[in-house]
């Protein structure tokens, strides 16, 4: 853990997926020693908040404006005070980390950040499923679908569905006939496999879902679910049930690399 700085601070830590026990160490260690905390409320649980000291301010701000939430962390941070932005996930993913951190900069506020679990890993892990196979796809491409808040030219949901890789769509639980519609047009098919977990990691609230492209909506619909789902599209899924999987060339015995030599075949006379 780094020294106390003599100029104010804010630091950004991210919460994990929901477990409070995803929380990293160093994030941990902060909230244990913080002055205020300002958490996400709508989707961090409060009990990310369980290590904070007795005299710690905590604020809930799910009904802050951007603001409102940039002033209250002003206003908090002083030399020697150890002042909390609890985000869900990880600061940099879907976390407005940027919009935030620029007023404190004026304010001549030093920042770090604290990076966190994401959902899209968490969501993996609950369902033991993995984001990358050998001579599968060995990328993922994070995003969410168009609703309010438009996609940059290039990144429509059709043109990244095109590579056919795992794709984690992030706050787009309610837009699943459009992930439908574009999927299929970027050459899915019906039966390829989907996975959507709602509350990863959340101790008694998680839920994971299995479907394929065509039944998804309705499974999720019967589910209730319609917030706080992570949604992964993957030829990825289910290998786990393959019968005949392509091996990692890292630990192939006949594979060198700089801490192993390859082992060599024996020969019929050796053998």
């Amino acid at each position: 853990m780094s020294g106390q700085s003599l100029l104010p601070k804010v630091w950004f830590v991210g919460a994990g997926p929901g477990d409070p026990d995803l929380v990293t160490v160093k994030g941990r260690d902060l909230i244990a020693r913080a002055d205020a905390i300002l958490f996400a409320g709508s989707l961090v649980q409060a009990a990310a908040t369980q290590w904070a000291p007795a005299h710690c301010e905590v604020m809930d701000s799910k009904d802050m404006t951007l603001e409102q939430i940039t002033d209250w962390l002003i206003e908090k941070a002083k030399p020697g005070k150890t002042v909390i932005r609890l985000q869900t996930g990880d600061p940099g993913l879907y976390g407005a980390l940027i919009e935030m951190v620029q007023p404190l900069d004026a304010a001549g506020i030093a920042v770090e950040v604290v990076p966190g679990v994401s959902s899209a890993m968490a969501a993996m892990a609950c369902a033991v499923e993995s984001l990358t196979l050998p001579e599968v796809t060995q990328t993922v491409i994070l995003t969410r679908v168009e609703g309010r808040t438009p996609m940059p030219e290039g990144e429509s949901l059709r043109e990244l569905a095109s590579h056919h890789s795992t794709l984690c769509l992030f706050l787009s639980i309610t837009l699943l006939p459009i992930i439908q519609t574009e999927l299929k047009a970027a050459g899915w098919a019906d039966d390829a496999p989907v996975l959507v977990v709602h509350k990863a990691s959340w101790p008694g609230e998680q839920q994971i879902i299995r479907g394929t492209l065509a039944d998804i909506r309705e499974k999720c619909r019967e589910a209730k679910i319609n917030s706080q789902a992570m949604i992964v599209v993957s030829p990825t899924l289910g290998a786990r049930h393959w019968p005949d999987l392509k091996k990692s060339k890292l630990y192939d015995a006949g594979f060198t690399h700089r801490f192993r030599r390859a082992e060599r075949p024996k020969t019929e006379e050796q053998a």
